[in-house]
C-alpha cells in the first residue's frame, strides 16, 4: 500500500461516498464516538454530512482533500472506494482531464504506462510532442521516449514527414491517442 494511503479502504467506506457516473466524493454522517462532544459531532454532520468533498483544486488540476490531518488526492480515494483497496500503481485520468474523475476515466496503470497518455508540454515549440527542428542539421527530427529511454525515428526535410514518423512510432509503442495533445494535463 502506498505510504500515504494509511486508511483502510474499508474506514474510507464509512467516512465517505464515491459517485462513479460523476466522479464525486460526499461526506458520510459521523457517529459520536468520533467526535469528543455530542455537540462537536452535531456540528459537523450538520455542516458537513451529504456536502461534497475534495472540491479543493491543486495547482496540478487535481482535487484533493484532507482525512485525519493527510492530504490524499481525489482520484486515489474514489479508486479505493470503487475498488476497495488502494491502486497499484497510478492513476491516469484516460481523457487527459485531471479534474474528471468518474470511474470510467480512471485507471490503474504504471508510471511507464501513465506517461504514454500525457499532455504536450508547455515548453513544446514544434507544436507535435517528439518533433523539434535541429539547427545543426536544418531537419525536423523526430524522437519518442519509451521506459526512460529516446530514441531517434529519423530526421527528416518536412514537419509533415517528421510528424507522420513520430505519429506511427506512437502508434506501435502502444502510446494513448491523446498522447502529446494539446489538453486539459498539458
Amino acid at each position: 500500500m502506498n505510504a500515504l494511503a494509511v486508511i483502510e479502504p474499508e474506514k474510507l467506506s464509512t467516512l465517505l461516498s464515491y459517485d462513479p457516473a460523476t466522479g464525486k466524493l460526499f461526506w458520510l454522517p459521523r457517529p459520536v464516538d468520533m467526535f469528543l462532544t455530542q455537540k462537536s459531532a452535531r456540528t459537523w454532520n450538520t455542516r458537513y454530512s451529504g456536502g461534497e468533498a475534495f472540491t479543493t483544486l491543486n495547482a496540478s488540476g487535481y482535487y484533493h482533500g484532507t482525512l485525519f490531518g493527510r492530504t490524499h488526492a481525489a482520484h486515489r480515494v474514489a479508486w479505493a472506494l470503487a475498488h476497495g483497496a488502494w491502486p497499484e500503481g497510478e492513476i491516469d485520468h484516460i481523457n487527459g482531464d485531471r479534474s474528471d474523475n468518474r470511474l470510467a476515466n480512471l485507471r490503474d496503470v504504471s508510471a511507464a504506462e501513465n506517461r504514454k497518455n500525457q499532455k504536450r508540454s508547455r515548453a513544446n515549440t514544434s507544436g507535435v510532442t517528439g518533433v523539434h527542428w535541429c539547427n545543426t542539421w536544418n531537419r525536423w527530427i523526430a524522437k519518442i521516449m519509451v521506459g526512460r529511454k529516446t530514441t531517434t525515428i529519423g530526421n527528416f526535410a518536412t514537419f509533415e514527414e517528421a510528424v507522420a514518423a513520430r505519429a506511427v512510432a506512437s502508434q506501435a509503442m502502444g502510446f494513448a491517442p491523446g498522447h502529446g495533445k494539446e489538453g486539459v494535463g498539458a
